[in-house]
């Protein structure tokens, strides 16, 4: 193999990593964390991570979950998340003031699920 031919297979690499679409957690802080009871507005069930979106303190509030699988697999299917249902969310929000939080956790019909 040539020395383009590498770079373009490293390049590939790196350009198709899910990482690399992927924003990081250092936009949170992790020193700031939040509690709200809130209830859904918008759920988006979906990968790489579900979505939801509530209504808090008069704002709009993005919350970043956890995959899809992941939340299947520790009691939280889809089903559980629907408009209109009040959750507890734990976590994170964004340094940068924009109304979004990294959850930690949700506790949905009394069950706490741990999302990290």
């Amino acid at each position: 193999m040539n020395m383009k031919s590498m770079l373009c297979a490293a390049a590939f690499t790196v350009l198709s990593s899910p990482a690399a679409a992927h924003h990081g957690w250092s936009a949170y802080d992790a020193g700031k964390a939040v509690k709200i009871e809130a209830p859904l507005v918008e759920v988006q069930y979906r990968n790489p991570h579900a979505e939801v979106v509530v209504e808090y303190q008069g704002n709009r509030w993005d919350v970043i979950l956890a995959p899809t699988r992941r939340m299947e697999s520790r009691g939280l299917p889809d089903k559980a998340l629907t408009a209109g249902k009040t959750v507890i969310i734990e976590g994170y929000p964004r340094r940068d003031g924009v109304h979004e939080i990294r959850a930690e956790r949700i506790t949905v019909d009394g069950k706490t699920i741990e999302l990290r």
